[in-house]
């Protein structure tokens, strides 16, 4: 995917479209991607050729999707009308802060993940990707 076909999604060196995260079957996460992120990825492809070689079909990540609350605090989960999560430890390290301890349990076998972004018209930008958890 190349931003000129991203079209007004991608501005700001950033792809501005919220990226769906479902755990087992249950919507977990739907972060726009480029909302509250820090560096742009022209900072960070910048930053990694600082200290490695890229070569062509390099893939750079930018880490976890995650947007503030409406009142700058951390974000809600989806089943409280927030926009959720796209990170487990991050949703454990939110509800710690709220009550003292963590509510969401960490993957265990048979959890399954499922992640994908959709354009405008609903199509699948990078494939949906389906993750189920499973003994060594």
């Amino acid at each position: 995917m190349t931003p000129d076909v991203l079209g007004e999604a991608w501005r700001d060196g950033k792809l501005h479209l919220p990226m769906l995260v479902r755990l087992n079957g249950q919507p977990f996460g739907k972060a726009n991607a480029g909302v509250d992120m820090t560096f742009d990825f022209g900072a960070l492809i910048a930053h990694a050729a600082k200290s490695r070689d890229l070569a062509a079909g390099t893939i750079i990540g930018s880490g976890t999707v995650s947007n503030r609350d409406a009142d700058g605090g951390p974000g809600k989960p989806v089943r409280e009308g927030g926009l959720g999560y796209s990170c487990i430890a991050e949703q454990r390290m939110v509800e710690t802060i709220q009550s003292g301890k963590p509510s969401t349990s960490f993957l265990k076998d048979g959890d399954r993940v499922e992640i994908e972004m959709l354009d405008g018209k609903n199509h699948s930008i990078f494939g949906r990707i389906e993750q189920v958890v499973a003994k060594a």
